[in-house]
């Protein structure tokens, strides 16, 4: 998807597209490991003898890393621009941490091991969208195309580990999930190490932008107050979503469909980006998102038990996931320039996936102990509410400030 150089181009330019191919290699790999774990962790923790609450419990050991190692991740690339040597430390540290997985069955054991790989590899995509947003810059901002030939990758790589590890692990049984995870991990290392090494001119003297001032700007501020609330709406998928599914009598295999349509249509979307990201403003797609994931949750909710009803529920992941990851990007790339971008990158794991990936955890494992788990998804939906209110002001400042 990303075009092979043609014959004379200036080698410049051919470094840059031979970049972005192992960057898209990188990309499907991380992302295959995402489809692997995130959907099918809960059903291995579930044959362990986990409960609800717990099980909520360790997935959001995802979100309180974001917390935290994101940001240092990306401080030492900002602070040293050495970020190609980042992911691969990060990447090896995840392996080892999956490897861990091989040899643990307790509670506390599974939640510690698991810690640690999310804290190795919650650096990969801050870095990795650094340094593919400097590769991408232009008198514009991101060139919108070219990202999502890139990004689509991630796409793709999630939907080939959704549908076949579903049917994997249907044939084999859940026992044999942790030797999965190791040999993703080891494939994640092995396009890290595959990456060119791309080293910003950093005078370690010369002092580095401080974020907190943009941070106190209203405009940031409920920008990523937007963020927050819409990924705390999707916090019911990634954590619970496999579990309410089997919970009405889907198999496994039915599982994996339903994830892969989502996916699917993240492709088309991403693959075009470059079409439809002129049709509104950033700040406009987030209110858009805001009011289609309302939708989305809603139909979940209420009409779970219909196979018909989910698919065109998960069909608006494209809109709810692909359009609102563009445009953050998008506006993180404004608001954040130069020295500051990798931090911003981190920013917005952190307060966009960390903060309500925790809360959307261990809360929405609540709900569910205690009113079942359509009421996660109600919740959800009020969420996007909200969601839509702060993208409304951040768009209406934004104007202002122009």
């Amino acid at each position: 998807m990303i075009p092979l150089p043609p014959p004379g181009l200036p080698l410049a330019a051919a470094t840059r597209i031979s970049g972005l191919r192992r960057i898209s290699a990188l990309t499907l790999f991380y992302f295959a490991a995402i489809g692997l774990f995130n959907p099918y962790a809960p059903l291995w923790f579930k044959s362990l003898g986990f409960s609800t609450l717990v099980i909520g419990g360790i997935a959001s050991l995802q979100s309180w890393s974001r917390v935290v190692a994101p940001y240092a991740w990306s401080w030492v690339g900002d602070h040293h621009g050495r970020r190609t040597e980042l992911i691969r430390l990060s990447a090896a540290g995840a392996l080892l941490a999956a490897l861990g997985l091989l040899g643990v069955r307790g509670a506390l054991p599974v939640a510690v091991v698991t810690t640690f790989m999310f804290l190795a590899n919650s650096g990969v995509v801050p870095l990795y969208e650094a340094l593919l947003a400097k590769l991408l810059n232009t008198s514009k901002g991101i060139d919108p195309r070219l990202y999502g030939r890139v990004r689509v990758w991630g796409s793709i790589g999630f939907i080939l580990a959704v549908t076949a590890f579903g049917t994997l692990l249907d044939t084999f049984g859940i026992k044999i999930f942790p030797y999965f995870v190791a040999v993703m991990n080891l494939l994640l290392l092995a396009a890290a190490l595959r990456l060119p090494v791309y080293r910003e001119d950093v005078k370690i003297d010369e002092p580095v932008p401080p974020v907190l001032p943009l941070l106190r700007q209203p405009r940031v501020a409920w920008f990523f107050a937007s963020v927050f609330f819409t990924v705390l709406a999707h916090t019911s998928l990634y954590a619970f979503f496999s579990l309410y599914l089997v919970s009405l009598g889907y198999d496994k295999s039915a599982v994996g469909g339903l994830w892969a349509v989502s996916v699917a249509v993240e492709i088309v979307f991403f693959f075009n980006q470059g079409r439809w990201s002129g049709w509104a403003s950033p700040h406009r797609w987030l209110q858009i998102v805001a009011a289609v994931c309302a939708v989305r949750f809603s139909v979940t909710a209420a009409f779970g038990i219909w196979p018909v009803m989910l698919v065109l529920a998960q069909l608006t992941h494209c809109i709810t996931f692909v359009a609102h990851h563009a445009a953050c990007i998008s506006l993180v790339h404004k608001l954040f320039p130069n020295r500051l971008r990798g931090r911003g990158q981190a920013l917005y794991t952190t307060l966009g996936y960390g903060v309500p990936g925790v809360l959307g955890g261990v809360g929405g494992g609540w709900l569910i102990s205690n009113l079942g788990f359509a009421s996660v998804y109600w919740a959800a939906a009020v969420s996007s509410v909200l969601a839509w209110a702060c993208a409304t002001y951040s768009r209406k400042l934004d104007a202002a400030q122009a």
